[in-house]
């Protein structure tokens, strides 16, 4: 299965390293990140659960929840979590699915055969409080994901979608921001942007952040 941007994310009911999780439940009216890892006890995964369990206070504050996938056992998890949580000088705040028999992997195309017949690649899917998928982004099994790229797309998703606003190429919070195209109309202009706006060209039109 295939999901595209804009796709419900489907549910599941998994156990995990907190007991069964049923996702939609779970993920109540927050935002959710889910991503896979290949397997337990690897070094690259145990940097990426460690940082993500570090960024912990960063995600709440955007009312985001994580949670991560490899098709190890819970009882491989759960003991996993202690050498993370040992090496990496954190707290493990979020569950780990133990999709033993790969269902959770088969409904988010989790595992490439061309990388590996049984285990997930690292895929990442940012999903938003109506379930629809809103990023997916997939690693090499070698390369150890980029969170601060996560969240920043997460600050961009949450303006945007609250403002008629699109954010720019290496945006950050705080940044300029762009008047869409399909916002043309002078009176529209004046009330949505009362800080005003820069034009370098017709069809590109800079403004400033507006306040959250």
């Amino acid at each position: 299965m295939t999901l595209r941007l804009g796709d419900t994310a489907p549910d599941f009911e998994q156990d995990s390293s907190i007991g069964k999780i049923r996702f939609h439940e779970w993920a109540g009216d927050s935002w959710s990140v889910l991503f896979s890892h290949p397997a337990d006890f690897t070094p690259v995964c145990t940097t990426e659960l460690g940082l993500t369990a570090k960024l912990k206070p960063e995600f709440d504050k955007r009312n985001v929840k994580a949670i991560a996938l490899s098709v190890d056992a819970a009882e491989s998890h759960n003991t996993w979590i202690k050498d993370i949580e040992e090496t990496q000088q954190t707290v493990v705040g979020f569950p780990i699915i133990a999709d033993a028999d790969r269902k959770v992997s088969t409904l988010y195309d989790m595992i490439h055969p061309e990388m590996s017949a049984t285990a997930t690649v690292r895929s990442l899917f940012v999903i938003d409080p109506n379930k629809k998928v809103r990023l997916s982004i997939t690693y090499p099994m070698s390369t150890g994901r980029n969170f601060d790229e996560v969240l920043r797309v997460i600050d961009a998703l949450q303006l945007t979608d609250s403002h008629a606003v699109a954010t720019p190429g290496n945006w950050q919070d705080g940044d300029d921001v762009i008047i869409p195209l399909t916002v043309q109309d002078p009176e529209v202009i004046k009330q949505k942007y009362p800080k005003g706006f820069k034009a370098p060209k017709p069809y590109l039109r800079i403004t400033p952040q507006p306040n959250k």
